[in-house]
Order: structure tokens, then C-alpha cells, then sequence
């Protein structure tokens, strides 16, 4: 499976390795596609790719570590 999603992260999260982690802890491939990150959030179009319910629990997994998950719908970020 491969997911698309913009991550939000705020104030308590922006400066965590927090897609690094993603990647380390789960056997999914990361792909940053978008982003912009300033002192206080962040907003990154990421692609996540690995079995379908890998890519499940690492979606959880955000939400838990404090990051807004929301699925991209549309191909906004192709390119």
C-alpha cells in the first residue's frame, strides 16, 4: 500500500525526529514530498509505502506521538 498524507505537527512536536522514527520503527518507506516547517509547526505532504497493515499501525503510531494525520484525496502533490 501506498498512502499519501499531509502531517500537521505543532509547537510540543515540530522539532522531533518524528518521520525518522517512522521509518526506523516500522518497514515502511518515507517519502517527503512537501513541506514547510517554521519555529513553532510544521506541515509535511509525506508518502508512506509498505504492507497495508503496516502502513495502519504507522498512521496510529503518528496520531499517538501527538501529529494530525489527514489522508491527501486528491494527486496535489504530484510531480
Amino acid at each position: 500500500m501506498k498512502l499519501r498524507v499531509y502531517l500537521t505537527f505543532d509547537e510540543a512536536t515540530v522539532r522531533e525526529p518524528i518521520i525518522w522514527k517512522l521509518a526506523k520503527e516500522f518497514d515502511v518507506i518515507t517519502n517527503i514530498r512537501t513541506a514547510e516547517v517554521k519555529n513553532n509547526m510544521g506541515l509535511v505532504g509525506l508518502e508512506i509505502e509498505g504492507a497495508d497493515d503496516v502502513v495502519e499501525q504507522a498512521i496510529i503510531w503518528l496520531g499517538q506521538q501527538g501529529v494530525h494525520v489527514e489522508p491527501i484525496e486528491q494527486n496535489v502533490i504530484e510531480g
